[in-house]
């Protein structure tokens, strides 16, 4: 009889505490993401769009002040100024990066093409480590210098990232899908100079 009335005691806790355990783990891991994509696909600033022009008015005779002239189109003026392609480290993944120079002197962080895992808290950084494949190249991301440039919008397809004027793109020559859950890189392109 005593041992009937001790097992509750023991069994509760041991409940809570795997349901507990339970929870922490799905929160951490986020298992269900390995089966949801999320595909993006932004235009790229290098696309050239023509300016929509009106057609000349009718000649009545009338004065008429002359139409401005057509500015270029910004798109038309873009540059890309480095590449890199992506390699695999803790999970396969591949794509390509270019940092474009847009006139005003803004620079964006182009992905095209990426195919990763989906994963929890997944950002885009700029780093100053060098892309070393395999489990060594894993790690290295988060020892010297980088840049945030937000999380990452999906884990497919096409993509742009704003970098601010403040990042060195001299210091910081690669690039990562960093976990920043677990200090892990999703994969890595190194950055040429284009």
């Amino acid at each position: 009889m005593l041992a009937r009335l001790r097992r509750p005691a023991v069994l509760v806790p041991t409940a809570l505490v795997l349901v507990a355990v339970m929870g922490v783990g799905l929160y951490l891991f986020q298992p269900w993401r390995l089966f949801v994509n999320t595909t993006v696909d932004e235009a790229s600033p290098l696309a050239v769009s023509t300016p929509a022009v009106s057609p000349p008015a009718e000649d009545d005779g009338a004065a008429t002040t002359p139409a401005p002239e057509e500015s270029p189109s910004v798109a038309a003026q873009a540059t890309v100024i480095a590449t890199g392609e992506f390699i695999s480290h803790e999970h396969g993944t591949s794509g390509t990066v270019s940092v474009i120079a847009l006139p005003g002197g803004d620079r964006v962080l182009r992905i095209e093409g990426l195919d990763t895992s989906n994963g929890p808290d997944l950002h885009v950084w700029l780093s100053d480590a060098p892309v070393i494949e395999g489990r060594d190249g894993w790690f290295v991301f988060d020892d010297g210098d980088y840049a945030d440039l937000g999380e990452l919008k999906g884990n497919r397809g096409n993509q742009n990232y704003r970098i601010p004027a403040t990042v060195d793109l001299g210091d910081l020559t690669s690039v990562t899908i960093w976990c920043d859950r677990f200090s892990v890189s999703f994969g890595a392109a190194e950055l040429v100079a284009a």
